[in-house]
């Protein structure tokens, strides 16, 4: 897992670079997006056939830890992400929009890797995993509902369907197929390799296909750096002092930190791409949101590991 998950960080800035340079061929623009929803969807799949649903019966071998994560993941952070939003991106609602629908989803993949690095319970991080995608998958309607219905005439019905497509049928399709093959090691580890090259080349449709509009939306990166950037120094905080109040152990700690500040960019820009299909900006601010992410995931790994 670990080697795979290296090779996604390498991946996704020569599919943002790539797919910036030919974002400039209007045949290549104009085909590569119709090809985005589709590599999400076979990312999507292969990554809840990966899924070890076993492991929620670990989930309750460490209740404080599963109650102070749900708290931050999915109640301080959503207010979080409307509070940020309300004062850096009240002019721009397709960002507002984009910035939440990527903080209330907490992520189920690399940030095993990055807790791995910074050695942290990687057991105790995988055992949350299922638990994280069954939240967020619940909840993101009734956040989008909630947060963005009012800002931009949201259309509820459009969202249920969205959530069908992008990952109701391939969660369960992902299932039937692990009820007839048994999915072993070697197996597991084809998927997620599927999973990495399915979501670079997604990214890589996305960047060539619209491009050439953030290219021109330049101001976009700049606007979202400030209250991603905040987004993560108050969760960082806010962890450790929760670490400090209740004397968690240090390796508990660091899975709590990467499990509540990495975000699961892939599941909201598939719905965000199914769902706002007149609304580019949104998805973009999602295609954008790793260029933050992931540098601030690395530093945050490192810094942890000297705190310790």
């Amino acid at each position: 897992m670990e080697l795979n998950e290296k090779l996604q960080i390498i991946l996704l800035p020569i599919a943002i670079i790539s797919g910036f340079l030919l974002s400039q061929n209007s045949l290549i623009s104009n085909f590569s997006g119709n090809l985005t929803l589709p590599f999400l969807l076979l990312m999507l799949f292969s990554l809840f056939i990966n899924m070890p649903l076993k492991n929620f019966r670990k989930e309750f071998i460490n209740l404080k830890f599963i109650k102070i994560a749900i708290l931050i993941n999915f109640v301080w952070t959503p207010i979080l992400s409307y509070i940020l939003g309300y004062i850096f991106l009240n002019q721009s609602i397709d960002l507002w929009i984009g910035f939440i629908m990527l903080l209330v989803t907490p992520c189920t993949d690399w940030y095993l890797m990055f807790t791995d690095l910074a050695k942290g319970n990687v057991k105790l991080s995988l055992s949350i995993l299922p638990l994280n995608l069954l939240f967020q998958l619940i909840l993101l309607p009734i956040y989008i509902f909630l947060f963005t219905g009012v800002l931009s005439g949201f259309d509820f019905n459009l969202l249920i369907e969205t959530i069908i497509l992008v990952i109701v049928m391939p969660f369960i399709l992902s299932q039937i197929i692990k009820y007839f093959i048994s999915v072993d090691d070697k197996l597991s580890n084809i998927f997620e390799l599927i999973a990495i090259v399915s979501l670079t080349l997604a990214i890589f449709t996305m960047f060539s296909s619209e491009g050439s509009l953030l290219i021109t939306n330049s101001w976009i990166f700049i606007i979202l750096l400030t209250p991603f950037s905040l987004f993560f120094i108050i969760n960082f905080i806010l962890v450790r002092l929760v670490k400090i109040a209740i004397d968690m152990d240090y390796s508990d700690y660091i899975s709590l930190t990467l499990t509540t500040l990495a975000r699961n960019s892939p599941i909201s820009l598939a719905i965000a791409i199914t769902a706002f299909p007149n609304q580019p900006l949104i998805a973009l601010s999602l295609v954008i949101a790793p260029l933050i992410e992931l540098p601030i995931l690395t530093l945050v790994s490192y810094t942890v590991k000297k705190l310790r």
